[in-house]
């Protein structure tokens, strides 16, 4: 092709183009200057709202990356680019890739909404899964739990969201409550007085609501008792412990014989 020719054919194909080209690059860097104020101010509100911290990296990474997606699919739009290829290979991977992640997509999703919707915090207690602990640290894909005998237990957030939660530290009182099962020859009164003594004589036992003591069942072999009182979750176990303790050894210093279970022949 000689000189002429291609400068002529290059002048009627930017007569003809050249416009888009100019008006997609001017999109394209007001889009850019666009995307950065929105990446700055997306950072300010996320800290003014007090965004989780281990979800501002991902809020602020999506958004901009589907911004910067959307320029640049507008850009080729304007200046003509035929985009249906491209789209078709975007499509086929994003299936593939969505079969091949799709558990773990899911765990990544149960972990921005555990630390969105807030369900439990850092140093709860929480019952999930079959496990329970203290909860260490909430990451994006899964939750670590310490166990009161120093187990580390990983639970993988989107099993951890789509099933039953308990948190123990929820509400800053727990009812501690137990049964004891005694003879009908016992005096109810003298039983519950004692139970009653030993209540107060139990400390961390919160006074509000009232303890209560009373026979819940009357059984065939004997009178069940109930014990309700009500303490911080932080001492649910040690005063559960030293509460029933302070029972069996003040019932037994006043003479109220504890049931025995006997062996019987042949078992």
């Amino acid at each position: 092709m000689r000189p002429e020719e291609f400068y002529h054919q290059f002048h009627v194909w930017l007569v003809a183009n050249g416009q888009n080209y100019i008006f997609g690059l001017f999109i394209f860097i007001v889009g850019f200057w666009v995307i950065r104020l929105i990446k700055r101010r997306m950072r300010e509100r996320m800290a003014r709202n007090s965004v989780n911290s281990a979800l501002r990296p991902f809020f602020q990474s999506l958004t901009v990356t589907a911004l910067y997606v959307i320029l640049i699919l507008s850009v080729f739009k304007i200046i003509g680019f035929e985009l249906t290829l491209f789209s078709t290979i975007i499509g086929a991977f994003s299936v593939a890739a969505g079969l091949a992640l799709s558990g773990t997509f899911q765990n990544f999703a149960g972990g921005v909404l555990i630390l969105l919707l807030k369900p439990f915090n850092i140093s709860d207690y929480v019952v999930a899964q079959g496990q329970e602990g203290t909860v260490m640290s909430i990451q994006l894909f899964y939750t670590v739990l310490k166990t009161i005998d120093n187990r580390t237990i990983i639970i993988p957030n989107g099993k951890l969201f789509n099933e039953v939660i308990i948190n123990v530290n929820r509400e800053k009182t727990r009812r501690l409550d137990f049964e004891l099962k005694l003879g009908y020859v016992v005096e109810v009164d003298k039983v519950k007085d004692i139970i009653y003594n030993a209540i107060k004589a139990t400390p961390k036992i919160i006074p509000t609501p009232k303890p209560l003591v009373g026979v819940i069942a009357l059984e065939i072999d004997g009178l069940r008792f109930t014990v309700r009182v009500w303490v911080k979750p932080d001492d649910y176990l040690t005063t559960k412990i030293f509460l029933q303790e302070k029972i069996v050894k003040d019932l037994r210093d006043a003479d109220i014989q504890l049931p025995q279970h006997h062996v019987l022949p042949g078992t």
